[in-house]
């Protein structure tokens, strides 16, 4: 999952502090931009290991642009977007036979040439899957 993330930006003498607005109090930090966000990839694997540890579900990645107009992140924050295989958390993968109409087929695969949050077909249909479950 393509999770945004928004980076405020550090000195000399401050951290980049990173928040993953989609997933309740996840926060990291760094001396550098770069170990900032390998530090919340950590913070953030670690996160989503304990809520399914506890039985809560994965939290959906939100488009960045609507974490944008957020006015908590408005002033001195950057922002990025961190891929997270979510996979180990959701259990092993299993083929399944789908009959779609093609026309829907055309307009799956035209979404997910040009949106970067799903990397397949099979992960826009799960995408969709979830959001149809958490209804």
């Amino acid at each position: 999952m393509l999770y945004p993330i928004a980076i405020e930006l550090g000195d000399d003498t401050h951290a980049y502090g990173v928040t993953v607005p989609d997933i309740e109090g996840c926060f990291s930090a760094g001396d550098t931009m770069e170990e900032s966000l390998n530090n919340v990839r950590e913070a953030i694997e670690f996160h989503l290991e304990g809520l399914v540890e506890d039985g809560q579900e994965i939290p959906l990645p939100t488009d960045m642009a609507k974490h944008q107009q957020n006015p908590d992140f408005a002033v001195n924050y950057i922002w990025a977007i961190v891929d997270i295989d979510v996979s180990r958390f959701m259990g092993k993968a299993e083929k399944i036979n789908v009959t779609l109409p093609s026309r829907l087929i055309h307009l799956i695969d035209n979404r997910v040439t040009k949106d970067s949050r799903y990397k397949s077909r099979s992960g826009f249909l799960a995408a969709g899957a979830e959001l149809l479950l958490r209804g």
